[in-house]
């Protein structure tokens, strides 16, 4: 019950920061890299509105430098209908439906996004706990993303550590095996 709460008031907090896609996804548009193996089926979609976190850290293959690296998203899923159906964050990369069924998953492939937008993305779910919209689920594209780019401040030696967020939409398609 907390839970419904808390994903409800988080929603209409995110409500006005961007607008929903009203497309079902084209499943023949999606760029080789990030398409589905043979296999599976379309099982639903969602649309996803939150923040990605990037950290300020030390790049070890080059100790001198810094770099953005993100650290987790944290949005709100909702349906096309624009009814709240779980929550996205991580780490690990976690999908929680409101119905009790969860997964998570590991990055298979990436393509470019549209500029300004964060890449479009492939994962591999792992297998979901509890029983409902996210039980079986095989894989989760990322398409249709708005934003969520690496922050624009600088990250250096002095702002090792520090956090910054950067919102963003993106459609995720949810994939179960035939």
């Amino acid at each position: 019950m907390l839970r419904t709460l808390a994903l409800a008031a988080v929603a209409a907090t995110l409500a006005g920061c961007a607008s929903q896609s009203s497309q079902n996804f084209n499943v023949e548009s999606a760029p080789e890299a990030i398409r589905v193996p043979a296999g599976n089926r379309l099982a639903f979609e969602a649309v996803g509105v939150g923040k990605l976190t990037y950290e300020c850290q030390q790049n070890y293959d080059k100790p001198t430098e810094f770099k953005w690296v993100a650290v987790g998203p944290d949005a709100v899923l909702s349906d096309r209908s624009d009814r709240v159906v779980g929550k996205y964050y991580g780490p690990p990369a976690t999908w929680d439906n409101l119905d009790g069924s969860r997964f998570t998953g590991t990055q298979v492939a990436t393509a470019p996004g549209a500029a300004g937008s964060i890449a479009l993305q492939l994962v591999k779910a792992e297998p979901s706990t509890g029983n409902g919209a996210f039980t079986d689920v095989t894989y989760v594209q990322r398409v249709a993303t708005k934003g969520g780019v690496v922050p624009p401040e600088t990250c250096n030696e002095m702002a090792n550590g520090t956090k910054a967020d950067a919102r963003y939409q993106a459609d995720y398609i949810f994939w179960k095996a035939r």
